[in-house]
Parts: C-alpha cells; structure tokens; sequence
C-alpha cells in the first residue's frame, strides 16, 4: 500500500507530499491542475524511463518519494530485496531522482540500487490503468496467472511445472550422454587402452627410486668389487701381510695378560676385545658382499628397460609415477562411465517417456478446467460491462495449443508445452458492437479501457495481489448515471486493494474514502501544483463546483451524492464491520498498521 508520496521539482509540482488512506483515495481538480502529473509521478518511481523535460525550470533535479507497506506482497518483495542485499524492513520507502542533466539515480530503503529494481518491485506494488497505461493486465503473461488464480488452478499448474522442469532435466543428460555416439566410441576406445597400458606395466609407487639405486650400482659393479677385495685384505691380510683384525686380536691378547698383573688396565682390554671382534665381523661382510658383487650386463640392461619403460608412461599420463597411477584410477571411472551409459540411457529414455506422458495427462485436465474458468470469467465481466455502460462489450479467455510431434499427447493431439501447461492464456476484448474481440493490448486507451480494466479488476481482484490501483481518468466518455456505478465498483475494489482514482465526475469522486483537491496557484510570480486533503465540508463545496454550480442547489446535490455512497457503503459493509459502516481496508489488505510515528523517513 502507497502510504505517502513525496515530489519535488518534478513539471509544475515544487513541493507535494501526499499522506494516503488504505481505501478509496478520490483526485479531483480542474483540467491541467496536474492530476495526471501526479500519476506520471508514480509511474517515474516505478521505473518508468526518465523524462529529464519533466525536473521543474530552474531546478538541478526532480525527487519522487514513496512510502509502502509491502502488506500481502511482503513475501516476494523480500525475495528481490534479497537480490539487491538490502535488508527487509516493515516500511519500504523507495526514491527516483531525475536530474536536469540527463542522468537518473534510484535507491531502496536509502540504498542506491538500479532503476530495474524500482521496476521489480514496483510490478508488485502498484498498477496503473489510465491515458499511460502500464496495467499488468495489459501484459499477455499475466493473464494465465490471474485466470489459474481466479480459477484456483495454481495447484494443478505448479504440479504440472515439476514434471515439465523434471523433463527439461533428463532430456539435458540425455544429450550429454548421447552426444556424437562416434566420438563416444573413440572416447572409450582411448580410454580402454591408457587402462589397459598402465595396468600392465604393473608399477608401485616407490619403484622408480629403487630402480635408480639397482641402476647405479649395477653400472658401478667393477669398482665396488674392488674396494671391497682391497677393504677385505686390510682387515684379514693374506700370505705377505697381517691384516688389522689379527694385530688387534694379537694386541688384545698381550693386553690381557698386563691386566693380570696391573688391573687399571682390564678397561682398555675390554675396549680392545670389541675392536677385534667388530673387525671381524666387518670383514666377513665385506668378504659375502664381495662375492655377490660382479658386473652382470643383462641385469643393468633390464633395469634400463624399465626405467625406460617408466619414464614413457610419465610422458603421457604424468609427472611422476603416482600422477601416472592416478590417472589409470580416474580413466577407469571414466571408462565405466561410458560403459554404463547405454543403460543409463535407456533408463533415461523410459522416464522421459513417462513424464511427457503425465504432463499431457496433467495438461488435459488443466486445459479442460481453464477453459471452463475461462467461460466463468468471460459471463461475469460481460456483466460487469453492461453494468458500466458498456452493454455492447465482449470478452473472451483464448486458449491457444501449438502443435508439436514431439509435444505432450493430450486433446487428440501433440502440443508444445511449457511450465505453465499446453496452452498460451490471452484475454481479448471488443468495446463495440460488430468489432471482433481483439488482444487487450491493443484496445484503443481511453474510458473504454478503463472501464474495461476496472470490470476485469472487480472480477479479478480475488485473485490479483497487487496492494495499490491508479485509474487516471477513468471516468472519459461516460455520463454521470454511469459514473456512480464505476464509482461504487472502484470502492468496492478498495475490499483488497488501496485505489487512487483521478476523476472529473462528482458520482464517482464521492465515493473516496478520502478526497483531495488539486489546484494550481501562483507563488513569486510561478505557476505551482497544489494538493489540499478535503474535509466533508470542503468536499461537498468541491463536488458542487464540479456538478457546476456554486449555489445552494448544487451543494444540496452535492450532499445527496454523498449521502449516497454513504448509505452504498454501509449496505455493502460486512457484518462487524467499523461503526460508520466502513470495512477496515488495511487489515484486509494484509497491511501492518503502523502508527505515524513509527514510520522511518530518510
């Protein structure tokens, strides 16, 4: 709900601020006051494309302020903010600033953000019917939401979308799966092969560096022979030398019987003991490695194979042996993947087929009940049109299939589908007789949309959620017996929805819940729009003028207009309704009720 409007600087408005009511908001005021204005306002804070001829002469820039209780909306309100990251908050206070020299900035909640999101949720707060008209009944994709809604068809359709987005899912694994069959095979076959390489060669992970040893060793079996037979005779000598493990055995000796008789040295005798016997066993080390120790050609030559071999399987697969065994794990996968593709395929393959196959169930039955809402909608908003003077009026729900061999089967027949069922929802209208019902875009704008939008939105209003409707001049072309009934179905309107009416018809300006007065005046010697909120005295002089006359019996008409609408609203006031037989247009918005003080300014 539009709670207050603040302008500034915008055409011939230098300063306004409008404190609005949850019901019927009644504009009234003489041709070019700027009544219109006023709705091309709001229509800049909502997004609409920046009129820099509009900032006031004089003025760096013009501002648009609106204060909103997102109500019954608050929820997908939310989920844009989210989008934007700004934080939800009871009050939504939205601004657009349009400067003199070509630019536009908007903000949220004093946030700035892009004008595409004053568009976003603007499209959830407020519809504007009237000469700039940016209805969203005008909007061809909406129409099969307000028919589901006013159908109670948004089940049905929602349970029919899983099935079209759980469809979508596996025809995308199905084309990742098939792919070019050809390239498949060669896929596998590649990978079939790197397998069956690297699992042959049969590596560990540790082989190389062993093999690099036994490679280094090998190439080197001369020398280390010699070093040992050369290490062998110094420790156990031959026929011309002793070699040191007998001189240490002979020392040991001769140092055991000095301990016999001195036995300050029985240590040293000890120490001397285990120098002999470690010589020993040093030598017959050396002695065993030196009798396996002989150059063998064809051991090196296989240890150079397989290093060899080693090295070619890091070329392809790796940097090392364990990326090379790595990769065999990871192609193996790959490979049984493949393998296994065929009969995921095939269970792929069996569960499109089934859910195409519900979706034409589902999308029959949905067709079937649209079209009979359809012929519901269509013999209530005729009626709604001869009540508004238009007797002669048509509508009409369009449901239209596109045939598709590879559609859903439903109807006798194969459609192109979508989430919103099998058929494309349009509503199509004729304002004369013998004129053939045409798309509603494209109905010529004037009193005959407006009249037309407002039988579609009594109908509809059940169904449609926006909080705040702007009629601008919805009264053009109609008389005043007519304009008391278009009066009484826009306050009947204000049951779910906050209305703004500009009119300049007395029968339907009195059935505001609240009236304002928009006059120009001339301050320093310029024009400026002014809005005054009328008091039930000051309302029945304003109707009066309007009726056309000043004089007592225009003021005595003027009050039984609005005796009227008074005695009109309290018949059609609910049970429990308030006490001057008024219904509480907020809570029935779904609005929170915030006191004046609690609402944030910025």
């Amino acid at each position: 709900m539009l709670v207050e409007l603040a302008i500034r600087d915008f055409a011939i408005i230098e300063d306004v601020r409008l404190r609005l009511t949850p019901g019927f908001n009644a504009l009234t005021g003489e041709t070019g006051a700027g009544k219109s204005i006023l709705v091309g306002a709001v229509g800049q804070l909502l997004g609409d494309r920046a009129d820099t001829d509009a900032v006031r002469s004089g003025a760096e820039r013009a501002i648009i302020e609106g204060v909103f209780e997102p109500g019954a909306r608050a929820d997908r309100i939310r989920e844009v903010l989210e989008v934007y990251g700004i934080d939800e908050d009871p009050v939504l206070i939205m601004c657009r600033e349009i400067h003199a020299a070509g630019r536009s900035t908007a903000r949220i909640n004093g946030r700035a953000v892009p004008v595409r999101a004053l568009t976003e949720i603007g499209q959830l707060l407020i519809d504007i019917h009237g000469q700039s008209d940016n209805a969203s009944l005008k909007r061809e994709a909406e129409h099969v939401e307000l028919l589901d809604r006013f159908g109670g068809l948004l089940g049905e359709r929602a349970a029919l979308g899983e099935r079209v987005a759980r469809l979508r899912a596996v025809r995308r694994e199905l084309a990742t799966l098939r792919g070019d069959a050809a390239e498949l095979a060669r896929r596998a076959e590649l990978l079939r092969y790197q397998v069956d390489e690297i699992t042959k060669a049969r590596l560990r992970p540790d082989e190389e560096e062993a093999l690099l040893a036994e490679r280094h060793r090998l190439a080197n079996a001369e020398r280390l022979a010699t070093l040992a037979e050369r290490a062998y005779l110094a420790l156990q000598g031959d026929e011309e030398q002793t070699g040191a493990g007998d001189l240490l055995g002979a020392g040991a000796s001769a140092l055991a019987a000095l301990a016999e008789i001195d036995a300050s040295m029985r240590e040293h005798v000890e120490a001397l003991t285990a120098a002999h016997e470690t010589a020993q066993d040093v030598a017959h080390a050396v002695r065993s490695y030196r009798e396996r120790t002989a150059f063998d050609a064809s051991g090196l030559e296989a240890v150079e194979e397989r290093l060899a071999a080693i090295g070619e399987l890091r070329r392809k697969y790796g940097g090392d042996v364990a990326a090379v065994l790595a990769h065999a794990e990871r192609a193996a996968l790959d490979l049984s993947r493949l393998e296994g593709a065929e009969a995921e395929t095939e269970a792929l393959d069996a569960e499109a087929e089934a859910l195409l196959a519900e979706i034409g169930q589902l999308g029959q039955g949905l067709g079937t009940r649209r079209r009979e809402a359809g012929n519901r909608l269509t013999a209530a908003v005729e009626a709604q049109l001869a009540v508004l003077g238009m007797a002669d009026g048509r509508f009409e729900v369009a449901l239209e299939r596109t045939p598709d061999p590879d559609g859903a089967a439903a109807h006798g027949g194969r459609w192109a589908f979508g989430p919103g069922g099998l058929e494309r929802v349009a509503f199509l209208v004729s304002a004369n007789a013998g004129e053939p019902p045409r798309a509603l875009a494209r109905v010529a704008s004037g009193g005959e949309t407006a009249r037309l939008m407002l039988a579609l939105k009594n109908i509809l209003s059940a169904a449609d959620g926006i909080p705040t409707l702007i009629f601008d001049e919805i009264d053009a072309g109609i008389g005043g017996r007519i304009g008391r009934v278009v009066g009484e179905k826009l306050w009947q309107l204000t049951g779910r929805h906050q209305v703004l009416c500009v009119t300049h018809l007395p029968q339907v300006a009195a059935w505001g819940d609240s009236h304002f007065h928009v006059r120009k005046a001339v301050v320093a010697g310029r024009t400026v729009t002014a809005v005054d909120r009328l008091d039930e005295a000051a309302r029945v002089e304003e109707l009066s003028q309007m009726l056309g006359g000043a004089g007592e019996a225009a003021r005595a008409n003027a009050g039984q207009l609005l005796a009227e609408a008074g005695a009109g609203k309290l018949a059609a006031a609910p049970e429990g309704g308030g006490p001057d037989g008024r219904r509480d247009h907020r809570a029935a918005l779904g609005a929170p009720v915030l006191e004046p003080s609690s609402r944030r300014t910025r």
